[in-house]
């Protein structure tokens, strides 16, 4: 009797790291990233700038997946460079790299005009490395992300609603609803995944901790989301 070889297994491969980019004028600040963030087995640092002019010349060279963009750099602020940097999706073969403000300043004002400008979270510059890492993890998969800090101050000053960004208000009112993630999914033509890093997002800005308050919350306010 003959027998035949099982065929061969290939052991699935590891996701590939989140590619990196630091913008900041302060070469001390971009040492402490190097050290804090190059360390993590699923981020990769490929490239830094001290200054916007530098950073734009250097993306016609350097793929990435993220930029961390310091806001009070001297010769052009982070927004305004993170502005510019998502204006380059429509002329250049590559997308636009998603952009994470890394400031010392909490101020709303700030926090409001990078989001508007499409800036996908907003870390202090004091944060703990775990608070980065979970910024650059929560934008990369599609989400958004504020420091808790950046976050209650934003509200303080946001009323009678909080911010969320276009995609998180649509999500919200979906939520209300009744719609669940697979739902909300296909009629955004997104995926499951992508619905769910919203969600955790949502909870984040909105201060809720599971996912039964959640749909609470959005069922009594997601009108007012819904408004735009």
């Amino acid at each position: 009797m003959t027998t035949t070889a099982a065929p061969a297994t290939t052991a699935p491969q590891p996701p590939r790291p989140i590619r990196l980019f630091l913008v900041d004028d302060h070469p001390l600040v971009r040492d402490g990233l190097r050290a804090r963030l190059g360390a993590m087995p699923n981020l990769e640092i490929v490239g830094e700038a001290g200054s916007g002019a530098e950073a734009l010349a250097l993306l016609d060279t350097v793929r990435c997946d993220l930029m961390l963009v310091d806001v009070g750099m001297k010769d052009m602020n982070g927004i305004d460079l993170a502005a510019l940097v998502l204006q380059r999706d429509q002329q250049h073969p590559h997308p636009a790299p998603h952009i994470v403000m890394l400031s010392m300043y909490d101020n709303p004002e700030y926090v409001q005009k990078a989001m508007q400008v499409g800036a996908r979270g907003y870390v202090l510059k004091d944060a703990p490395a775990a608070e980065i890492v979970a910024a650059i993890e929560a934008v990369s998969a599609g989400g958004t992300f504020l420091s808790p800090a950046v976050s209650k101050k934003l509200f303080r000053n946001q009323a009678p609603r909080p911010l969320l960004t276009p995609r998180e208000s649509e999500i919200l009112t979906a939520l209300g609803r009744g719609e669940s993630s697979k739902q909300i999914a296909r009629d955004l033509g997104l995926s499951v995944r992508t619905v769910e890093a919203h969600r955790q997002s949502i909870k984040r800005r909105l201060g809720i901790e599971g996912q039964a308050e959640l749909i609470k919350y959005a069922v009594e306010h997601a009108r007012e989301f819904g408004q735009g």
